[in-house]
């Protein structure tokens, strides 16, 4: 090919696939075929890995700390994000069953029927209080 015969120039060809993509996501947001979801129940907090640790080998691992904390919510581990506290999620398995914070009594409800008491240092002091009050 000579130098007439080449109609468009690399430059023009890059900013057409920009200026189509573009384009493509106006059209699709405009006639609401882009779905974004409010709703935060609907929302993956994350993607996680478990690494088998084993005594005698070491393991490798980010020196970096996450911007995610576990908590136990109802008997099952909890992910929640350190910027946004009210976004949390219970952790699943692949078949979506909830992981437990603690293992279980084997002769234990496999769903915890009742949540923790939300100070137990307050339970010790009442009950100290009552057994001064019978004296």
């Amino acid at each position: 090919m000579s130098q007439s015969e080449a109609r468009y120039t690399v430059r023009s060809l890059i900013v057409t696939a920009i200026a189509a993509v573009i384009a493509t996501v106006l059209v699709l947001e405009s006639s609401g075929k882009i779905d974004h979801s409010d709703n935060k129940d609907h929302v993956p907090v994350g993607d996680f890995q478990a690494i088998n640790i084993t005594p005698d080998e070491p393991f490798r691992m980010s020196p970096k700390a996450s911007e995610l904390h576990a908590v136990c919510e109802n008997g099952f581990l909890a992910i929640a994000a350190d910027v946004d506290p009210s976004f949390r999620g219970i952790l699943v398995d692949y078949k979506n069953r909830g992981v437990r914070c603690s293992r279980p009594a084997p002769t234990a409800s496999p769903v915890p029927n009742k949540p923790a008491p939300a100070n137990p240092g307050n339970q010790a002091d009442t009950s100290t209080e009552q057994a001064d009050s019978n004296e």
